[in-house]
């Protein structure tokens, strides 16, 4: 293993480590030294990588916030249905949180608001949400009466208090809470042509299983959303799927 491999192995594993800590503790209590000795490395070499532990946070949301865009991303392309689209990120979204320290980390983060943070992963997960429902009303899928502005904000307080729960009890992020979250809502929503045709346990044939075959964080040579470095692809998997919760 070259010099350069084991400088970004090293960081990767800073990451994974800073991002247990964050999610345990939240990031005023999460301290440097349980950092370092989490990935293996002296005090001396997270420095080497980070300034301070703000850089560290830094680095755990942008990976994190990676992770979400690229699932927002994937709900808004294709033809497809539209309100099967965002049945189908909100399942994705929630089997990145449920096998993924890291994502789970960057999100706390983001809400606890840490100085100098300047991205709102709340706000651009609204807008994913008011974009697809506005995709669904053009293309006829949404029941008579039903306007995204209203159902969005019911979607986004649904999803948001599944997440809540799921901090003090994992079971919350099991599928079938989704599931049965998107039974309930989709025959309020849906136009009567679209009776059972939207899947409410998501489409995706991945859906079954974990979000590819690596959790973010796990791949060694990753790079950062702003292409400064690796980014952290080894969160922690931990048993069960879907559910969704973005604060």
């Amino acid at each position: 293993m070259t010099k350069q491999d084991r400088a970004v192995r090293t960081r990767l594993a800073l990451i994974r480590s800073a991002a247990a800590q964050f999610e345990a503790h939240g990031y005023v209590r999460a301290g440097l030294a349980r950092i370092s000795a989490g990935a293996g490395v002296s005090s001396g070499a997270l420095h080497f990588h980070f300034a301070d532990k703000a850089a560290v946070a830094e680095a755990v949301e942008d990976a994190a916030a990676r992770a979400l865009r690229e699932a927002a991303v994937r709900g808004h392309g294709g033809d497809g249905c539209a309100l099967q689209r965002l049945v189908d990120v909100t399942h994705h979204v929630a089997r990145l949180l449920c096998a993924d320290v890291v994502v789970r980390a960057g999100l706390r983060l983001n809400v606890e608001g840490v100085a100098g943070r300047v991205r709102d992963l709340r706000r651009e997960w609204r807008e994913c949400v008011q974009g697809l429902l506005a995709e669904a009303e053009r293309r006829g899928e949404l029941a008579a009466g039903v306007t995204p502005q209203r159902t969005s904000a019911v979607v986004l307080a649904a999803t948001t208090g599944i997440e809540v729960l799921a901090r003090e009890d994992h079971e919350w992020l099991a599928r079938p809470s989704l599931t049965d979250l998107w039974q309930l809502l989709l025959p309020c929503l849906a136009a009567p042509r679209l009776a059972g045709a939207v899947d409410p346990a998501g489409s995706d044939p991945a859906g079954s299983g974990p979000v590819g075959s690596q959790p973010v964080g796990s791949d060694p040579v990753g790079s950062d959303p702003a292409g400064r470095g690796p980014v952290d692809r080894g969160g922690q998997a931990e048993a069960g799927r879907a559910g969704l919760a973005l604060r």
